[in-house]
């Protein structure tokens, strides 16, 4: 048996200035230690005050994974000496969190949440020759005192599958609130896990990003300690490059950081209407529409949870849906358009056509006027640059060619360029007749209706 625990940290990145200070969020490519001042790097005499709108958004996070909200809470100070905080100790909440006794629902079991808190995000370390060959080590404290919300979930999660299924129904949550920025900032994962074969010894993996990574480690971790003669409670790190897991230090206990009052923040109380308006903030959520679209649009459930896992492709999906037959509409978007965005490298954020382009390309497949093939290819264009759908079609010529005396003739020219095929076919030979069919959808372009192409040659052939 397998007991795996997650630590996911959040970071609430969607906001203008740090957790404590008014220091702006760098980007990926801001100048080392730029984005800094006493408060953040903890110099003497500085204070630190709240970001009230990093505290709004953790608590709409809170109460979308059902936490129960504590109506008073308060920072401590988490005392270590380590130089991702220059001040040796990190402002976060330990006695008193934002939220206690959450759960995620997956599809065949609820995971407990522990708990739920908000707090300063340390420095990051660069190591110019890799973690475990540099001589040196940089520090670049632009990160430190972002806004970070922790989560920690009951270990009740049993194997490196449910662990990744567990991460997506949390990011899709993330992603509806709107208050996290996945270009800005990666989510780090710490995960606990222990066997039953080892006596449930606890090994922790440090600041693992990505979903697949997480998989990856905690696979690997369980394969080390199934193999291990003796397994340590301990720290480790995720190399991905190398595929492993190696020992960073002793696993040290919450008593080792001397947790204290942090006399220089007040008590923040959470008012009813503070937590009306939260509430109220806070969409319909992933698994709540994908209830609504098998009820209202009567679409295939896979499809659905693809449609509502990402708040931008459920809310495309809807528009589309009001003007085109949302069953073909579902099929469209979920296998058609996020086969062409990953074959393009691209995530639905980065998609610049609207649902107008959607809705002319799908009414026109809708209606038969034009064919599945060459809808296809027009998707694919459509995401290089969007364009006029119907003005493409009509000065390409794409329009299906459904008339029976336009097809006569070419139907006529495929039967007599292919006398063998059509003797393999009376023969009994399916495929030659489907081979007969292609050469007349080549001669039109993919122009002709496959299905009226068919009656004709058989009519034909008899």
């Amino acid at each position: 048996m397998i007991k795996i625990g997650l630590e996911a940290h959040i970071p609430i990145n969607r906001v203008k200035t740090k957790l404590f200070c008014s220091c702006s969020l760098p980007e990926e490519t801001s100048e080392p230690n730029a984005y800094t001042c006493v408060t953040c790097l903890g110099h003497p005499g500085s204070k630190p005050v709240l970001n009230k709108e990093a505290v709004n958004h953790a608590l709409k996070l809170a109460l979308a994974l059902n936490f129960k909200v504590n109506n008073e809470i308060f920072f401590s100070r988490k005392n270590y000496f380590y130089p991702d905080m220059s001040k040796n100790f990190q402002i976060t909440q330990y006695e008193i969190p934002l939220g206690t006794n959450g759960f995620i629902q997956l599809d065949n079991k609820k995971i407990g949440l522990k708990r739920i808190h908000l707090e300063e995000d340390p420095a990051s370390f660069i190591h110019p020759d890799g973690m475990q060959k540099s001589s040196y080590v940089l520090v670049d404290y632009n990160r430190a005192g972002m806004p970070l919300c922790e989560i920690v979930t009951e270990a009740e999660i049993e194997s490196p599958e449910e662990a990744r299924e567990f991460l997506k129904k949390l990011i899709s949550i993330i992603g509806y609130l709107g208050i996290y920025n996945p270009d800005k900032n990666p989510i780090k994962v710490d995960a606990n896990i222990s066997i039953k074969e080892k006596e449930y010894v606890k090994v922790e993996i440090k600041n693992i990003s990505g979903f697949k990574e997480v998989e990856r480690a905690l696979s690997y971790e369980i394969d080390r300690q199934k193999n291990s003669k003796n397994v340590e409670q301990e720290t480790r790190a995720w190399d991905s490059s190398k595929g492993m897991t190696f020992p960073l230090r002793q696993k040290e206990g919450e008593i080792d950081y001397g947790y204290i009052f942090e006399g220089d923040l007040v008590k923040v109380e959470f008012t009813k209407e503070i937590m009306n308006k939260a509430k109220k903030e806070i969409p319909e959520l992933g698994h709540e529409k994908v209830k609504r679209y098998l009820k209202e649009y009567k679409i295939d459930k896979k499809d659905a949870e693809v449609l509502a896992q990402e708040y931008r492709l459920a809310v495309l999906f809807e528009k589309v849906a009001e003007e085109v037959n949302p069953v073909l509409a579902a099929r469209w978007l979920r296998r058609e358009l996020l086969k062409v965005l990953n074959y393009n490298k691209k995530n639905i954020e980065e998609l610049e056509l609207d649902e107008s382009h959607l809705i002319d390309l799908l009414s026109l497949v809708e209606s038969k006027q034009i064919t599945d093939t060459n809808a296809k290819k027009i998707l694919e264009k459509l995401i290089e640059k969007p364009f006029d759908v119907k003005e493409y079609v009509k000065k390409e010529g794409l329009r299906v060619i459904a008339k029976r005396d336009e097809l006569d003739e070419i139907c006529n020219k495929a039967i007599n360029d292919n006398k063998k095929a059509i003797e393999d076919y009376k023969k009994g030979e399916e495929k030659a007749l489907n081979f007969v069919i292609g050469q007349v959808m080549k001669l039109t372009k993919g122009q002709a209706n496959p299905d009226i192409v068919r009656k004709i040659i058989l009519e034909k052939i008899r």
